[in-house]
């Protein structure tokens, strides 16, 4: 496991230290942000799921003073409350109150995050939920968000990373009120915990609530070694079969880039060129959206961005050691599904061998430069990344970010594009109905014509003519069908 920065690191034979990430402010708001740099990429062997449910069972569950009843009754008054986020090298406790409720509010936080109640009826209705989330929420009514974790299943298959951070539904049902317990106990320690904290609290408040989390175990139990992910010999397609109207695309690979890195900006600009997440702005939203009408949205990612059908912006505190390229092509009617991913594979194609031009390189770093100001837009936010600037050893995000831009040339993406882009090599995940019928379209390389309901300009209709026969280089045996009741199972 990584350690989380040079400022962060124990002298040898010092006493544990809290490390804090304080931002101190004249704000009547006071927001944690309480970091356990574990996750799902410690869930033992066939028990996928541990770290979410011990994370639920916290966020969601009692006090040893306080059925969960009682917790939400208290925290009603102060209009109050505390959120859980589980990934695989983060589990994080999020919530704000206002200085004047915050001795109130912070005894209710202490206790849930420090003496759980572990009741076995509050065991029950968190693991229900977790089993509900994945059959319900992802399977059956999110297929945007299914193709993507899909997706990273499939690469990450074999490797710490290689299941949902939710879990599967039956390795969630193995697991025991006693396996949470023992997973809060090894991996809840101090050597795991980042306090972060912003507004108007006091410096004695914040050296008390050091000394409360003193409590914790010093050390974590055993830590997974993160392994790299297998090599992609050729593209290889992982198709949902699911009685769904649409299709939706992810396409993905690994890339060796993550916030620190010498190309981290190059990239963030060459994505947003691609496709900034809800924007309207980006190539590929203009060129399958806007010019041939083929779908809602297409976008690219350089960092894992769950529950993007619900927000405008990535969440921090998602931080890994590894990270992939991703395009997300969403949602697609069945009749025009293998031209649109032609299309997005003809136009990664084109951008890996010609790069950007000079006009497009300038216009998205311009846009970048204002645009990192609404990631770090709230105390909350600001207060995330903060925490994970830490994990990468890097300067506060924002000012990082706007010196590196500042930096760039032309030159420098387009190397970077060489350096780390392709469009070969690659895991496709996609949901749709007929996924048989489906493989068999893929496999060939008959042409996929695109009809329009009125005349587009002869530059659409002859470009249509390379893409419609544009080579997918896929074997039915790389192409694999399973139903969604097999998903995450």
């Amino acid at each position: 496991m990584r350690l989380l920065a040079p400022l962060l690191l124990l002298a040898a034979g010092a006493p544990a230290q809290i490390r804090t990430v304080p931002l101190p402010s004249k704000s009547p708001l006071v927001t944690f942000r309480i970091v356990f740099a574990t996750g799902s990429a410690s869930d033992p062997a066939g028990k996928p799921g541990l770290a979410y449910l011990t994370a639920m069972m916290l966020a969601n569950g009692g006090t040893a003073d306080l059925t969960y009843k009682q917790l939400v009754d208290a925290f009603y008054p102060m209009a109050g409350g505390v959120a859980a986020q589980v990934d695989h090298e983060m589990c994080t406790f999020s919530g704000s109150t206002h200085v004047d409720n915050l001795t109130g509010y912070y005894k209710l936080l202490r206790g849930m995050l420090l003496t759980p109640g572990w009741r076995a009826d509050d065991f029950k209705r968190v693991q229900d939920d977790a089993i509900n989330a994945l059959k319900v929420g992802l399977r059956g009514n999110n297929d945007e968000e299914l193709a993507k974790e899909v997706m990273y299943a499939n690469l990450y298959e074999g490797t710490p990373y290689g299941h949902y951070p939710g879990g599967s539904v039956s390795g969630l049902e193995k697991i025991t009120l006693d396996d949470v317990k023992e997973f809060y106990r090894s991996q809840y320690t101090q050597n795991h915990l980042i306090l972060g904290i912003a507004g108007g609290y006091s410096q004695a408040f914040l050296d008390n609530m050091k000394k409360d989390f003193r409590k914790l175990p010093e050390n974590a139990g055993f830590q997974p070694r993160i392994t790299a992910p297998r090599q992609i010999d050729s593209t290889r397609v992982a198709i949902v079969e699911k009685d769904t109207r649409s299709v939706a695309y992810s396409i993905g690979f690994p890339i060796a880039v993550t916030r620190g890195h010498p190309d981290y900006a190059a990239l963030l600009l060459v994505s947003s060129y691609l496709g900034q997440h809800r924007m309207s702005s980006g190539l590929l939203y203009d060129r399958m959206r806007e010019q041939r009408g083929l779908n809602y949205g297409d976008y690219a990612y350089i960092e894992y961005f769950p529950r993007g059908m619900f927000l405008m912006e990535p969440q921090p505190n998602l931080a890994r050691q590894q990270q992939i390229f991703q395009l997300w092509i969403r949602p697609v009617e069945p009749p025009t599904a293998k031209f649109a991913l032609r299309l997005a594979l003809f136009e990664l194609d084109k951008l890996c061998r010609e790069g950007l031009s000079q006009e497009a390189f300038e216009r998205s770093r311009g846009f970048l430069t204002k645009y990192v100001n609404v990631l770090t837009k709230t105390k909350r936010a600001e207060l995330g990344y903060a925490i994970d600037s830490a994990y990468y050893r890097m300067p506060q995000y924002n000012d990082y970010l706007k010196t590196h831009l500042a930096g760039l040339t032309l030159d420098d993406v387009n190397r970077a594009i060489k350096t780390h882009l392709r469009s070969k090599r690659l895991v496709i995940s996609i949901v749709s109905r007929n996924g048989e019928d489906l493989k068999r379209q893929l496999a060939s390389e008959d042409a996929s014509p695109m009809t329009y309901n009125s005349p587009k300009p002869p530059a659409i209709t002859e470009e249509d003519q390379t893409v419609e026969k544009w080579p997918l280089n896929l074997r039915a045996a790389d192409i694999t069908v399973k139903p969604v009741a097999e998903v995450f199972q």
